[in-house]
Order: structure tokens, then sequence, then C-alpha cells
């Protein structure tokens, strides 16, 4: 564990995948930026709540992290320990400390293997457990996510979309990490079965002391989870404060739009708070506006925005904005 707890420390971190063309030789013709250099920190025993529309780079970013893709550039420090450069066994051996919640419940399960041989593979590859022990694992991992043991020996296909994300928890928690990446983890469920998800979640890193990145396009549901929250544009992020504060006073014309499209469950509230209408499309990142990248849908624009990058500065104790205009 690093100074102040803190667990993870990002910096500068960019990942641009390369467009390739030609037939015989393949040359880069032009680059998505679907990271392009943010820092945070993630302290421990923290839900920091990762937010933006969809093609932002949240998912990206937790794959970046946690070396499923290699960065272009910046760092990735997790307890001490520079993850970009580690390699072979020595990525290997970190990797049981941190694990990751994938999206689709559907797709991240492997449908020709069974329950326990999914919840028992991290144990087969990270431990020297036996046969017999790793059973015994995978019965009491079902068990803390609400699960009956008696699953084992059944298959993916014979799951709801709930109980399929319950089984891929039980796997990132079967070699006991101490920072889980969740990345949209609820939202191809329903509405009925997020909560109980989300409950679990929180169950979990009570009981466990975890740490989450909880990646997620749902302002409502990060609320309800995250303590600190950081919002995502284009690669960049835009603002990153404590819950309350970004909810109650966020600073960024984004974040300011974004909050305005979450409904509130009173009338008179509703009918007299402004909304906050973008115009446009978001750009590609292929070929993204110098500048701030928010400036052509941001109602607040003025020149600078278009010609000069803002920086990543502190305007309050862990209030982070980037913006000329704060």
């Amino acid at each position: 564990m690093s100074e102040n707890g803190v667990i993870l420390k990002v910096r500068d971190l960019t990942k641009h995948f390369p467009i390739m063309r030609g037939v015989l030789i393949k040359r880069p013709v032009g680059y998505v930026r679907a990271v392009d250099g943010i820092s945070f920190d993630v302290y421990e025993g923290e839900t920091l709540g990762l937010v933006g529309e969809s093609g932002s780079g949240k998912s990206t970013t937790g794959r970046v992290i946690l070396q499923l893709y290699r960065p272009t550039s910046g760092t990735v420090e997790f307890e001490g320990r520079q993850l970009d450069e580690l390699k072979g066994r020595d990525l290997q051996a970190m990797r049981p400390k941190m694990q990751m919640i994938f999206q689709d419940p559907y797709a991240s399960l492997n449908p020709r293997m069974t329950v326990g041989d999914l919840i028992g593979e991290p144990l087969l590859i990270h431990t020297n457990m036996s046969h017999k022990e790793r059973a015994w694992r995978v019965g009491e991992l079902l068990k803390t996510v609400g699960l009956n043991p008696v699953f084992a020996q059944r298959y993916p296909h014979e799951f709801s979309g709930g109980q399929r994300q319950r089984i891929g928890v039980a796997r990132a928690l079967a070699v006991n990490p101490d920072f889980i990446i969740c990345d949209e983890p609820i939202s191809a469920l329903d509405v009925s079965v997020q909560a109980q998800v989300v409950n679990l979640l929180e169950d979990l890193q009570d009981k466990l002391g975890l740490t989450y990145l909880f990646i997620a396009h749902d302002l409502s549901m990060v609320r309800h989870i995250a303590n600190r929250v950081a919002v995502m544009y284009l690669g960049k992020l835009m603002e990153l404060a404590d819950q309350e504060e970004i909810y109650t006073s966020p600073l960024h014309p984004y974040t300011q739009a974004l909050l305005s499209a979450v409904p509130i469950p009173d009338p008179k509230v509703e009918m007299t708070r402004k909304r906050i209408i973008l115009e446009g499309d978001v750009p590609s990142p292929v070929n993204p506006p110098s500048g701030c990248v928010f400036h052509n849908r941001c109602p607040l624009a003025v020149e600078v925005c278009k010609n000069v990058v803002p920086e990543w500065k502190q305007v309050s104790r862990g209030h982070w904005v980037h913006c000329h205009l704060v």
C-alpha cells in the first residue's frame, strides 16, 4: 500500500488503437483515441464511479488498468508496483489481486464449461489447491453470492441474467482480490435485478474490504454506490469529485448536462429545474476536436476552448476539473 491509502495510481494514461489499411502490407492510417491522457487515484476500500456516454472510453480504461490492453503511454501503479512495466510471470503474479466483472453475463461465461469449472478456473491457474479443495471453495463462493452450491454442476444457459452475473462475481472473488473493476455489471440486467446485484456488491465490499472501480452510465445508480465520481467524455476526464459534491454542485458544463437528464421523483422540482440539451453528436475518437474536446457541444464555449487544451486542475480539496471556465 502506498502513501495516503492510495491503492491505484493512474498517470497520463493513453490508449490509441491503430486503424490499419492495405492488402499485402498493412499500414496505420489513423488512430482511435479511446483513452487520451487521464490521471486519477483510487483509495483503499472506496468505490470510484466512472461515468460517461457510450464510446467515451470507460471500458477501455478498465481494461488498460488491468493490462488486458497494454497502454500506448502513461503509467498504472497498483499497490506500489508499476503494472505497465511487468511482463510474463511477474504480471501473472499480480493478477489475483485485481479482477474484473464483465458487462455482459451472456458473453463472459464459456457455454461449454460448467459453473464449477468457470469459478474454479482462476483457482486452477493461481493456486495449488487439490480438486477436492477447489470444489469446496467453489461451493463456498456460490453461497457467498446467494446461489445454491448444487448449481456448480450446471451450465450457464440454465441461468437467468442476474444469476449469471452472480456467477461472474463469484469467479472474480475466487482468488481473494483487493481490487475489482466492475465494467457496467448491471447494464444488461432487468431493473428489478439491478438493485439486487448492486446490494450484493456493497455487502461484499463491507465483508471483504474490497475496492471498486464501478463503470456505468446510469448516474442514479452510481450515486447510490460510489464514494467519488469521475466523468469521462471522448477519452478524457472532465470532472472528478466526491459523490455528494458532484451531484449537488457540478462545475463542468458536461457534468451539468448529464445530471440535468436524470429525472427527479418530485413533480414540483422536475417542473422548475432547467434542462440542458446538448447540440449535435459525440465526435469521432479518430478525429477529436482541437482544444477542449467538448467545445463543439458546450453551451458556454469561448474562443480559448477551441484552440487550447485545458489543464486537469484541482479547484478545491479532491475536486478536479478539465475546463477553462472554472
